[in-house]
This record gives structure tokens, C-alpha cells and sequence, in this order.
């Protein structure tokens, strides 16, 4: 018997064409405003902390592309009840993390590098625990690029510095981070 499906070929459709279309101007139909905010700054974190635009380009690229492939699954309900269970743990990880990134940025000098790191591998490892089945290597291979590149210890590290030259994005970050706590959706 073929094993031919319109949907899968729908929604195999559909994560190509929204991982195509994950650009700057196209990101407004799929993020909201203080989601896509947080994005820019991240942006300009990532290019002042490597000095490579495309690199810092990349990066956000992929965890747009990431986040709509996710959002696709949900929306189309391929998610097995286990792995709801999973996404759950990943968003209680998440709501951590933006938490412990917003009390570090508060109280100055109670920043501890590897604690954000290992919230951040965890997110990590819970995401791919999450994709694994649904999405391809290449996707995975995104999701590390992701979440490696931002728990790198060094970047944390200046980013958290009091006084330092990320101290303007980091006030904006934690600032977008507080409004999506509040309203729930982290």
C-alpha cells in the first residue's frame, strides 16, 4: 500500500516555504513586535561579540526558522503526547531562564555565567529532545548553532558586565523579557 499522505505533503510544504521566507520583512506575520525587538537586539549583540555581520545574520536566521517550523508542528497538531509533555518542560525551562536572566541584569554583579549557560543547554537539549522525529539534521544542526552560540560563556560574560558596551541591549532585552513573562507567553 503507498504511504502517500496530502497532509505530510502540506506540512512538509509549508516548513519549506516558511523557513525560505524567514527574513527581516517577513518575520512581522510570523513574531510579534516585542518578540521581533528582542530579535534585533540579540542581532546586534551577536554582531558586535563576533565582528562578522553575516555570522550574527545567521544565527538569528536560524532561530527564526526554528521557531516557525515549531510553531508549524503545533499548529498542525503532530505532536505526540509525550512529546507535549517535553514542550511543556521546555517552556517551564524557558520561563527559568528568562527569569534568571532578568534578575542578573537587575541585581549587578550576581551574574553567574554558568548558570545561564547550563539554562541554555538545557533549553537546548530539551528543543531537540522536543524536534527530533519532525524535524531534519539540518534543522538540528540550526538549533545547535542557536543555543551554542548564545551559552557561550564569553559572550555571557559581556553581555552581563556592568558598565559594559552591551549593557544598552541587554536593558532592552530584559525589557522585552519582563513584557512576554507578563503576559505569558514565556
Amino acid at each position: 500500500m503507498d504511504a502517500f499522505s496530502s497532509k505530510d505533503m502540506a506540512l512538509k510544504a509549508q516548513k519549506k516555504i516558511l523557513s525560505s521566507m524567514a527574513t527581516r520583512s517577513s518575520v512581522q506575520m510570523f513574531i510579534d513586535d516585542t518578540t521581533s525587538e528582542i530579535l534585533d537586539e540579540l542581532y546586534h549583540v551577536s554582531k558586535q561579540y563576533s565582528g562578522n555581520k553575516s555570522e550574527a545574520q545567521k544565527v538569528i536566521k536560524n532561530l527564526i526558522k526554528i521557531a516557525v517550523k515549531i510553531g508549524v508542528l503545533f499548529r498542525n497538531n503532530r505532536f505526540s503526547t509525550e512529546e507535549l509533555v517535553v514542550a511543556q518542560d521546555f517552556k517551564k525551562k524557558l520561563h527559568q531562564g528568562a527569569m534568571t536572566a532578568i534578575s542578573f541584569y537587575e541585581v549587578d554583579f550576581t551574574f553567574d555565567k554558568a548558570v545561564m549557560s547550563e539554562l541554555l543547554s538545557s533549553c537546548r537539549d530539551l528543543l531537540l529532545k522536543l524536534v527530533n522525529t519532525h524535524l531534519t539534521p539540518k534543522s538540528h544542526n540550526r538549533i545547535n548553532h542557536v543555543f551554542n552560540h548564545y551559552s557561550d560563556p564569553q559572550l555571557l560574560t559581556q553581555l552581563y558586565e556592568p558598565g559594559g558596551p552591551f549593557r544598552p541591549n541587554l536593558t532592552n532585552i530584559c525589557r522585552g523579557l519582563n513584557k512576554l513573562v507578563e503576559d505569558g507567553t514565556i
